[in-house]
C-alpha cells in the first residue's frame, strides 16, 4: 500500500467527517493510496481536483513556538483586520499535522491551538473570528481544542463565521464560539461519526499475492486489509463510534448551553442543516452576509456591548423518545425531584449496584442497527432518569455494553430507595407527636393533680 501514512489516517480510524467528502477526497487519492482503482457500493462520487500542497510553518502540540517566530519577525500567526484575530480553519481537520493554512488543504488542530494562543496574549486583539469553512476531520485532537476554545471565551469574545460549511469536527470547533453567523446558503451539523475500512482481498487474490499475517495477541490484526472484516469487529468497532458520538453531542452542548442539549445533538441523527433550519434547531444563531457580520463585530468590539445571551434558544427533541417515567417508573416513585438534565460525562452512576457484565467479542454479534438503536434507547433513558433526579454516564454505560433494560431497573432502584427514605423522614415528626416529651407529660401531670 502506497502512502501509509495517509492510508492510517483514512482506513479504521473514527472520521468526524461528512461522507460525501469522504468518499470524494478516497476517489481521488485512493488509486494513489492503494496503487488502483477503488470501488465503492452503489456510489458513484467525482474526483475533486487535489490542490498543491505546501508545508508552512509548523506547530507543536506542548509549546508555542509558531507564535513565536512569527512574533520574532515583527508578525502574528493570524490576521489581524479591525483588532479582530481572524483564525482560519479550512479543509481537512488533522491531529498533529505539521502545517496550518488552506494552502495544503488541511489544518492542523495544533496550528489552531497556536494561532488561538497567540491571540489571547495578544493585548491589541480585542475579539476573534474563526473563519471556517470544513467538512470535518480527524476525531484525534478536536475535542482537546474544542475546549480550549470554549475556555477562551472567558478572556476574549469569540464569533464563528461559517463561510459556507461547518460539518462534523468542523462543527465542533464552530459550536464552541459564543456565537455561531451563518449565511443563506450555509451548512452546519452533522454530528456523527463515520469509520473506513479497506477489504483489499479480493485484489490481492486476483493478482495472486497472498499475505500471512503473523502476530501475538489476538486483536493485534482487527480491522486490518488484507482480510474481510469480522462481524463481530465491525460490532465493536460500531460501538466505539456511538461513544464517540456521545463524547460529541456533549461537547457540542457544552459550547451551545441552552440553545442545544446533548439529547437533542443526539436526535439530529448526524443530519446537515442549512439556513433557516439550523437556526430553528438551535444549531446557530443568526443568518447573515459573513462579510457584514464580521465588522458588525469589529466595530460592537470597540466599544459597543457584545450581546450576552446569542440569538434564538430553540433545541430539537427526539419525538420518539418513550417516556420512561410513563411506562417503566411507578407514579408515585414519578413526582421524585427532578434536576437540570447534566452533561454526560460530568454523570456518575446512580447506585453502587454492581453493573450486568460486559458482553465479550466472542458472544452472538449484533448488527449495525440493532447497534445504533440500543446506543439510541440508552441515551433516552438516561436523559428521562436525569429528569427525574438520577444521573447515569450514557456514555460508559454503551462502553460496558449495560442493556437499556438493566439502566431502568437502576433507575427505578435509585427512585425506591429515594421514596424509602423520604417515607422514614415524612413520619418521624409524626411519632414523635404521637408521645408527649417529659416536660409537656410533667405538665400535663401537675395541671391533672391540682384539679383533684
Amino acid at each position: 500500500m502506497h502512502h501509509a501514512q495517509i492510508a492510517q489516517r483514512a482506513f479504521n480510524t473514527p472520521l468526524m467527517v461528512d461522507p460525501a467528502k469522504a468518499l470524494a477526497f478516497l476517489s481521488g487519492l485512493g488509486p494513489r493510496i492503494t496503487g488502483q482503482d477503488i470501488t465503492f457500493q452503489g456510489l458513484d462520487v467525482e474526483a475533486l481536483d487535489q490542490a498543491a500542497a505546501s508545508l508552512p510553518a509548523r506547530a507543536s502540540l506542548f509549546g508555542n513556538d509558531l507564535a513565536q517566530r512569527h512574533q520574532q519577525g515583527g508578525s502574528q500567526p493570524f490576521a489581524m483586520i479591525d483588532g479582530i484575530a481572524v483564525i482560519e480553519i479550512a479543509g481537512t481537520l488533522v491531529h498533529r499535522g505539521s502545517w496550518i493554512g488552506q494552502s495544503s488543504g488541511l489544518t492542523s488542530y495544533e496550528g489552531i491551538a497556536a494561532q488561538l494562543q497567540a491571540a489571547l496574549a495578544d493585548p491589541a486583539v480585542q475579539g476573534i473570528a474563526l473563519d471556517i469553512d470544513s467538512f470535518g476531520g480527524e476525531v484525534a485532537g478536536a475535542f482537546d481544542l474544542a475546549d480550549r476554545i470554549r475556555a477562551a471565551r472567558a478572556q476574549k469574545p469569540i464569533h464563528a463565521f461559517v463561510t459556507e460549511h461547518a460539518l462534523s469536527a468542523g462543527y465542533v470547533l464552530a459550536s464552541q464560539a459564543d456565537r455561531i453567523i451563518l449565511p443563506r446558503t450555509g451548512a452546519v451539523g452533522s454530528i456523527g461519526v463515520v469509520a473506513l475500512h479497506t477489504d483489499m482481498s479480493g485484489a490481492l487474490d486476483q493478482k495472486g499475492i497472498a499475505v500471512t499475517l503473523i502476530h501475538a495477541g489476538s486483536h493485534k490484526v482487527d480491522g486490518n486489509p488484507y482480510q474481510p472484516l469480522p462481524e463481530a469487529i465491525h460490532d465493536q468497532m460500531q460501538r466505539q463510534l456511538e461513544v464517540d458520538r456521545f463524547l460529541f453531542a456533549e461537547t457540542v452542548a457544552a459550547g451551545r448551553g441552552d440553545r442545544l442539549s446533548d439529547a437533542a445533538a443526539l436526535a439530529t441523527e448526524a443530519a446537515v442543516f442549512r439556513g433557516a433550519d439550523a437556526i430553528a434547531a438551535g444549531l446557530a444563531d443568526e443568518i447573515a452576509d459573513p462579510v457584514t457580520a464580521f465588522h458588525a463585530f469589529a466595530a460592537a468590539s470597540r466599544g459597543i456591548p457584545l450581546p450576552t445571551r446569542k440569538g434564538p434558544q430553540m433545541m430539537t427533541t427526539p419525538s420518539d423518545t418513550p417516556n420512561l417515567a410513563a411506562t417503566a417508573i411507578p407514579p408515585d416513585e414519578a413526582a421524585a425531584p427532578t434536576t437540570t438534565e447534566p452533561s454526560v460525562a460530568a454523570a456518575t452512576p446512580a447506585t453502587d449496584a454492581p453493573a450486568p457484565a460486559v458482553p465479550k467479542p466472542a458472544a452472538a454479534a449484533m448488527n449495525p442497527e440493532a447497534i445504533r438503536a440500543e446506543a439510541a434507547e440508552v441515551a433516552q433513558v438516561c436523559a428521562q432518569a436525569a429528569r427525574l433526579g438520577v444521573t447515569i454516564d450514557a456514555a460508559d454505560a454503551v462502553t460496558r455494553g449495560i442493556k437499556p433494560e438493566a439502566l431502568r431497573a437502576r433507575v427505578l432502584a435509585d427512585l425506591a430507595a429515594r421514596g424509602d427514605a423520604a417515607g422514614i423522614v415524612a413520619t418521624a415528626p409524626a411519632a414523635a407527636a404521637a408521645k408527649d416529651s417529659p416536660i409537656i407529660a410533667a405538665a400535663k401531670k401537675t395541671a391533672t393533680d391540682a384539679k383533684r
